[in-house]
């Protein structure tokens, strides 16, 4: 697995990192604990070295999972991840207040079973705490040696300037893929101007670009996807011409729809490092396997030219939670 650097602290990670939200939280049952830390165990077998978590993925218990599994290789891996929520509840509302940031901090620490954070990521821009302490107190847990670099998510432009003139950013994380290009309109170009690395969450759309989607696939009653718009059935079958396009284009490459959509991320830039979940392990050694794609100039030609001829529909979150990105 090639490695590629986030930020210009010097932090460097696998080209493909693993998201660990799926495991046991947002998309229906997840796994037993310990068919998730074998695979977390098996990700790092095949090269993967950047795993991604939250306090607020359970509440808590992804953490527990993530920070077991690689206790025994944890000088070898970089361990992401996040503050933000109200008592760690995604639903309760935002809360970065710096008393609250120090206290996710050392729950965190003793939840993955380390003495530091290597990335610690704000999960969403708190409107009632200005972006200066929030950057401030990560600052200064980074002083303490509790954490290594810090993150944003979901962050607009200006939030991001904002932090990074106190504390530079490390890396943006962000939802980014063929079917949601929107970071690169402002995002992107802030992230290259001030040396920031990228890292797409959901770099393959929740799943349906993968092609195992279709408009009569249900999901777990307490599957995130049951309330976003794009994943109704009529947006689904609506966007399944850009499944087929991938599809075809992978055919052609004797690989996968998904690999061409993680392989189309890698392209873009250097600096770009997508977190593919899964709870399957042969999904995740298909994951893997997009680093050894390559791109050529006519490849990403004709995606993107078949991409200006498709309109992808429906939101990519219900309005109230719409209202968390990009501020």
């Amino acid at each position: 697995m090639q490695k590629r650097k986030l930020g210009k602290g010097g932090l460097e990670v696998s080209a493909i990192g693993l998201g660990c939200m799926g495991l046991n939280f947002g998309y229906g049952p997840g796994v037993d604990k310990q068919s998730a830390v074998s695979l977390i165990r098996t990700a790092f077998d095949l090269g993967v070295t950047f795993f991604d978590t939250a306090e607020a993925y359970g509440p808590f218990t992804n953490e527990e999972i993530v920070g077991e599994a690689l206790a025994p290789i944890r000088d070898q891996v970089v361990i992401a991840t996040k503050f933000g929520f109200k008592n760690g509840n995604s639903t309760a509302g935002m809360d970065s207040r710096p008393e609250r940031l120090r206290e996710v901090a050392d729950a965190s620490l003793k939840r993955l079973n380390t003495d530091r954070i290597d990335l610690f990521y704000q999960h969403r821009v708190d409107p009632n705490v200005p972006m200066e302490e929030v950057a401030g107190t990560v600052k200064d847990l980074i002083s303490e040696g509790k954490v290594k670099h810090f993150g944003l998510s979901e962050a607009g432009a200006q939030s991001i300037r904002r932090a990074h003139a106190v504390q530079p950013v490390t890396a943006l994380q962000s939802e980014y893929s063929l079917w949601w290009r929107e970071p690169e309109t402002e995002v992107l170009p802030t992230c290259q101007e001030l040396g920031i690395g990228f890292v797409p969450f959901s770099p393959l759309g929740k799943g349906f670009l993968t092609g195992k989607i279709d408009e009569k696939t249900s999901f777990a009653k307490d599957d995130f996807r049951n309330i976003v718009p794009r994943f109704s059935p009529e947006a689904r079958k609506a966007n399944q011409s850009l499944v087929d396009l991938l599809a075809a284009i992978a055919a052609a490459k004797k690989a996968t729809p998904a690999q061409i959509a993680l392989a189309w991320l890698l392209a873009q830039k250097p600096w770009i490092v997508p977190i593919p979940g899964t709870t399957k392990v042969e999904r995740l050694r298909e994951n893997v396997g997009a680093a050894a794609i390559a791109l050529g100039a006519d490849d990403l030609r004709q995606i993107r030219d078949a991409l200006a001829h498709i309109k992808v529909q429906g939101d990519r979150y219900p309005q109230h939670l719409a209202a968390r990105a990009g501020r």
